[in-house]
């Protein structure tokens, strides 16, 4: 086994791991220091679709596939219009973000890409990073990998998944807004849970179309399928069409503490570090933010991970949590009554954990119920 020693190991080139390596590759502090990016994936394929709000000035514009300044959210007693300004809704595709990355992060002489799996992570005096071929050590490390005592079903923390499948679909006549997204349709159901259809519009002619669960178990493909079949027929009212891609995921959305498995010499990044967010699974600006606290925190003498977690906006998450996991069927009333009795605009400040405690305030009140009552005293 070879030994060789960098400053600073990043295990995982996904969108953590590769906006934290873009951070330290625009800052000259990091100019002299060796940082190398451990992977077993050449990440060369497109395995998912980021979307995310924000206002201008952006880093990301160049990659942006489409952008959006108008959103619906439809529930079976109304339709809620959203103007998005000053935010514009945003999607990336997965590869072009990884091109982008690792081509601006190879013309770096400091970086190193590694293909190999790692299979074991040691704390002394350095940090010992063992994979299936060699061993490396490291300064630090920032790791996204999950943590082994996670589990979606355990009795201690509240969990469920949010997981979905999308067809991306093009059709022979204009059938699609392309200024608006569907940010959530609660039409269609499955039983008494909380699902929902998600509708990016690129062009007037195609479209991707995600049928989406908020519950603590995962479907079949063929239940997907179907549901997505039904809410083009029933109510994108097309009968022609073809499907020129697919994609599908699962996003946990818990209260799992992510932030105990840091350490002085080990950070924990991405969905390991608990990056995703709670109470929507949200990951893209909530990682670019935490990759640029991880930076001034290096710059100030401080730990890595220090201040990357906010308690009040965690106990929010809890308390969300709390209810769509006690009564599932909940998820309708709580976004009807989230984007109906708020601004988009403070929906997304409070989303992004940059509201004000009186802004907080008002978006709690407007789900004033017996299930936010009993949530609350039991997350407490």
């Amino acid at each position: 086994m070879s030994k060789i020693h960098f400053d600073y190991i990043i295990i995982g080139n996904g969108l953590a791991g590769l906006q934290l390596a873009l951070k330290i590759a625009s800052d000259s502090y990091f100019k002299n220091k060796s940082i190398a990016l451990i992977d077993p994936s050449r990440k060369d394929t497109n395995d998912k679709t980021w979307s995310f709000w924000e206002t201008e000035p952006s880093a990301w514009n160049h990659l942006t596939l489409n952008s959006w300044s108008k959103a619906s959210v439809i529930t079976t007693k109304k339709n809620i219009d959203l103007t998005l300004k000053p935010y514009a809704y945003k999607s990336i595709r997965s590869i072009d973000f990884y091109k982008h990355a690792i081509s601006t992060l190879l013309k770096k002489d400091n970086f190193t890409f590694i293909i190999e799996q790692v299979t074991d992570l040691q704390e002394n005096h350095d940090v010992r990073v063992s994979t299936l071929k060699n061993a490396y050590t490291a300064s630090h490390v920032f790791d996204s990998r999950v943590p082994e005592s996670f589990s979606i079903h355990s009795e201690k923390h509240i969990s469920i998944i949010q997981h979905f499948k999308g067809w991306v679909i093009k059709t022979d006549k204009n059938a699609f807004d392309k200024n608006r997204i569907i940010m959530m349709d609660y039409r269609l159901k499955d039983g008494e849970q909380t699902t929902f259809t998600y509708v990016l519009p690129f062009s007037e002619t195609e479209a991707l179309v995600e049928f989406t669960y908020f519950t603590s178990n995962i479907v079949s493909e063929e239940t997907y399928d179907n549901y997505i079949k039904q809410y083009i027929q029933k109510y994108l009212k097309l009968e022609h069409y073809t499907i020129t891609e697919t994609e599908s995921g699962q996003i946990p959305m818990t209260s799992f503490p992510f932030e105990k498995f840091n350490t002085k010499k080990v950070t924990k990044i991405g969905t390991g570090g608990g990056w995703v967010k709670g109470s929507t699974g949200y990951s893209f600006k909530h990682t670019e933010k935490k990759a640029a606290q991880i930076i001034e925190n290096i710059k100030t003498n401080n730990i890595p991970s220090n201040q990357l977690v906010k308690a009040r906006f965690k106990f929010y998450d809890k308390i969300f949590l709390k209810v769509l996991k006690d009564e599932n069927y909940k998820g309708e009333w709580i976004f009807e009554k989230f984007y109906d009795k708020n601004s988009i605009q403070t929906m997304f400040r409070f989303l992004d954990e940059e509201s004000s405690f009186v802004e907080e305030l008002k978006i709690m009140s407007s789900l004033f119920s017996w299930s936010f009552i009993k949530a609350f005293f039991k997350t407490l």
